[in-house]
């Protein structure tokens, strides 16, 4: 699959979250620019929580888990073929950057 323009999805259920078109791979890092949904501000704090959890991980890697844990329970990643298994999503202003797997990542 070449990436270099592949709009990806993201939802929360039924409702669109966002799209990110991709314009930047190096693997096993995607990322692309970020046009929020109509269900974006369900989650945006989730998202901005994340982010600011992760910059620190070291510090409290529990945390991070258990915000990036609501953030999976919430949102599904979709790529052009069709949902993903697994993903690690980043999302700050109109930039997103993610890696997925078609199955669950290891413990």
């Amino acid at each position: 699959m070449g990436f270099d323009g592949a709009v990806w999805h993201l939802r929360s259920g039924d409702e669109p979250v966002g799209e990110i078109v991709i314009d930047e791979a190096d693997f096993p890092w995607l990322s692309g620019r970020f046009t929020p949904g109509p269900g974006f501000a369900s989650v945006r704090d989730l998202f901005a929580r994340e982010l600011a959890l992760v910059e620190r991980v070291d510090e409290d890697v529990e945390e991070w888990e258990a915000a990036y844990d609501e953030v999976r329970r919430r949102v599904s990643l979709f790529s052009p073929d069709g949902p993903v298994a697994e993903f690690l999503l980043h999302i700050e202003g109109d930039r997103a950057w993610f890696r997925w797997s078609e199955e669950p990542f290891e413990e």
